[in-house]
């Protein structure tokens, strides 16, 4: 993107909406147009600094900050990076129609250093994503969304398939929700899935158990050592790499602090490639929505080694950049939107 990219930033609290604002505008492309110190704040000035991006501070006193998404988005659906401690209520708030989010540093160096970094690249992130619009009205409680989903009406799977393959799916900007799209529509009886989501740690175990509450799949972040099994997805931990390899007459995921690779701990890389090089029985790949390229060489790799690999497609991704690489790298099978690639994974698997 060439032309700038216009901030708002939303915070309550002076000092870190300095730093947020300091940061920011040192960057190259990025010009921080106002802040609001509340969401009532934000309302009366968006309309007339017409920002790109908004940062938006999830906790704040008055109008909460998911409640101010389901108001705010259907009439000016400019895309939302999160900036939160660690908190269910991010949840919320990006099924609410948020791009993205950040954990909140603490005062170390190193810690906010990392945020920074993150914060850049996702407010860049943001300016390319198309904004989903919540379907849920302000003031609406949330527990509707944390409803057990129904399945896809779809014949059971033999136990021979369920025995036989492994599925590896990998996800960023955007991913949390259209993740989650996938999965709750996938019956109980499933072959072990493993997943990478670019997310900070403690966030993957939270995210893991939302996912648990709602679909008919069991869902749990992964520990080192735990086995692949058919009904089970594993998510990787954040701040770990995931691995899948062979022990005796199994495959495990191995979890371990680790640089980060394609930009990214985990990465969905990591997890492809391992997928590629170590599984002997069936695989299927599905790479999703997400700026940049993680996934799209690990993707290759596991279609040149006989997988099965779909890629998520241009109109239903928040950001279409992984699955753009791995498309045009030669890596997908087949595209499919959000909303059919359960159908499509269900039918490969019926085969």
């Amino acid at each position: 993107m060439n032309q700038t990219i216009r901030v708002l930033t939303v915070d309550d609290s002076s000092l870190f909406r300095q730093m947020l604002i300091q940061h920011l505008s040192s960057q190259p492309g990025i010009e921080v147009v106002g802040y609001a110190v509340n969401a009532y704040d934000a309302k009366q000035k968006i309309p007339v600094l017409k920002p790109d991006v908004l940062t938006l501070d999830v906790e704040m006193p008055g109008l909460s900050g998911i409640d101010f998404l389901k108001q705010l988005l259907p009439t000016n659906p400019i895309p939302v990076v999160l900036v939160s401690s660690l908190n269910l209520s991010v949840f919320d708030a990006l099924s609410a129609g948020a791009v993205d989010f950040v954990r909140k540093p603490d005062m170390s160096p190193h810690s906010k250093e990392s945020f920074f970094a993150s914060l850049t690249l996702k407010v860049r992130a943001a300016a390319r994503a198309k904004v989903r619009i919540s379907k849920q009205p302000a003031g609406a409680s949330q527990n509707n969304a944390q409803a057990p989903a129904k399945p896809l009406p779809f014949p059971p799977l033999s136990r021979a398939v369920l025995d036989s393959t492994i599925i590896g799916l990998g996800a960023s900007t955007g991913g949390t929700e259209a993740t989650l799209a996938v999965l709750k529509k996938l019956p109980a009886g499933m072959p072990g899935i493993v997943i990478t989501q670019h997310m900070p740690e403690g966030f993957t175990e939270m995210y893991a158990q939302r996912l648990n509450r709602i679909c008919s799949l069991e869902v749990r972040e992964a520990k080192n050592g735990d086995i692949i099994r058919p009904g089970l997805a594993l998510i990787a931990p954040g701040a770990k790499q995931m691995e899948v390899v062979r022990s005796g007459s199994n495959y495990i995921v191995q979890c371990r602090t680790g640089a980060k690779v394609s930009g990214h701990c985990p990465s969905v890389d990591v997890l492809f490639h391992s997928i590629a090089k170590n599984v002997a029985i069936k695989k299927v790949g599905i790479i999703m929505t997400g700026m940049g390229r993680d996934g799209a060489d690990g993707l290759l790799e596991m279609r040149q080694s006989g997988a099965f690999t779909i890629g998520q497609d241009k109109e239903s991704c928040v950001v279409y950049g992984m699955p753009m690489v791995a498309f045009n790298i030669g890596a997908v099978c087949t595209q499919a939107s959000c909303e059919n690639i359960p159908s499509v994974l269900l039918n490969h698997l019926k085969k």
